[in-house]
């Protein structure tokens, strides 16, 4: 299971603030603690209007450059933003995010052929979620066809099926676990990653939402998700589901963090 860690984005009070005042150690703080926490990349999103965008995301990735060797997820929608900030990573990027909105696919997917980046693909078309898991799908496979004709390979599409939250339809967590198991059934080879935090927006008690359908969501194929990765129940929740799919040889993962005190309970 693999984790992209979150917290350095724009849209967050905090992070907005480091930004706007060039405060470089709270972003080079974010970013070691993230690293240490194991995370696969590190979400990066500057969130500002987009003539200031570039620079803004050029600066982040300056700043967590100069501190881990963690690869980054450039998370804009603005194709020019991407083609500068690109420039300055250290190592290949994922892309986040592309969909199946014409405008997103005609802009973007090919700096991530031209760059060979893994990219994620939100189950959307416009600015409206699709409602089943059907349609979803659909929108999936437009996209496929889309990456296939620029060489893209399957195995670097990590497809978002949109947990939206559960407290205005309760059935938001069983279509996206359709819409996963049909991506993992026809496309094999590609990846799947979830947005966690979306599913418990709204309700009481987030943090059991989320882990519980965190697990079941792995049980459906998730290989990846958007998270906290400084929070231990999450952590413990992944580390506890990949024992019990079999997915961790002889415990070892599970047997070592315990013995670091992951499952210890704060004191």
């Amino acid at each position: 299971m693999k984790i992209i860690g979150e917290k350095i984005n724009g849209t967050r009070k905090r992070v907005a603030q480091a930004i706007a005042e060039r405060d470089a150690e709270f972003i080079k703080d974010l970013a070691k603690k993230q690293a240490d926490a194991g995370s696969a990349w590190l979400d990066v999103n500057a969130g500002t209007h987009p003539d200031k965008e570039p620079d803004d995301l050029i600066w982040l990735i300056e700043n967590v450059q100069s501190v881990v060797d963690t690869p980054l997820s450039l998370d804009s929608a603005n194709p020019r933003a991407l083609q500068i900030a690109i420039k300055s990573v250290t190592q290949t990027p994922m892309i986040n995010s592309i969909s199946g909105e014409p405008e997103r696919l005609t802009n973007i997917l090919p700096i991530v052929a031209e760059h060979g980046c893994p990219v994620i693909a939100l189950a959307m078309d416009g600015t409206k979620i699709p409602e089943t898991s059907g349609k979803r799908f659909e929108v999936i496979t437009r996209i496929i066809k889309e990456t296939r004709a620029l060489g893209i390979p399957d195995s670097n599409l990590y497809f978002d099926p949109l947990a939206m939250t559960i407290s205005t339809n309760t059935a938001s967590a069983m279509i996206a676990f359709e819409t996963m198991r049909c991506v993992r059934e026809q496309y094999p080879e590609a990846h799947l990653t979830i947005g966690l935090s979306n599913i418990s927006f709204g309700l009481p008690g987030r943090s059991f939402v989320n882990r519980y359908f965190l697990s079941l969501a792995m049980q459906n194929g998730l290989d990846s998700a958007i998270l906290d990765p400084l929070d231990r129940e999450i952590q413990a929740a992944i580390l506890t589901t990949e024992l019990l799919l079999g997915r961790d040889k002889h415990c070892l993962n599970f047997i070592r963090a315990s013995r670091k005190g992951l499952f210890d309970k704060p004191a």
